[in-house]
């Protein structure tokens, strides 16, 4: 089960690191205490609408744009879970165990963004200009249990 607001916390951490910027700065910006924003990047709290326009404001960023990005997010998660070939009403078929991502990519050594993605791997791509580009890769299986992977 994906929960929203770790997804919303996800993107708003996303965009502040992406910009190289503090959890003090942007919570100062946002007149937000840090401990809330923090808990709010980590999915602990929920904000409110009025929070959140506050912390986009805070990074430069439209609320619609911080929402778009999170709905992408919620619309790949589903495409993930939703159970495949099972007719509606029938209870769907025990799905048959999927091997661990480290398996699969030890399997084939070339993989791909796009493999990487089957593997239930959330990456993002950061360009801070032509020359500096950074990818990072977010293992998401378990909602307690997130720990960079590099590739």
């Amino acid at each position: 089960m994906v929960l929203l607001r770790r997804v919303i916390g996800d993107a708003l951490r996303a965009r502040r690191q992406a910009q190289h910027r503090t959890l003090r700065e942007v919570s100062t910006a946002a007149n937000v205490s840090l401990g809330y924003l923090s808990e709010i990047e980590r999915g602990q709290k929920e904000a409110s609408s009025e929070l959140l326009a506050a912390i986009c404001d805070a990074l430069g960023a439209a609320l619609s744009e911080v929402l778009r990005d999170v709905s992408d997010q919620l619309a790949t998660s589903e495409e993930v879970l939703a159970p495949v070939g099972a007719p509606a009403g029938e209870p769907a078929a025990a799905p048959e165990p999927v091997p661990t991502a480290e398996a699969r990519i030890a399997a084939q050594p070339t993989a791909s963004i796009a493999a990487l993605a089957e593997r239930k791997l959330s990456v993002a791509v950061h360009r801070n200009g032509p020359l500096k580009t950074t990818l990072r890769a977010t293992r998401t299986p378990g909602a307690k249990d997130r720990e960079p992977v590099y590739v």
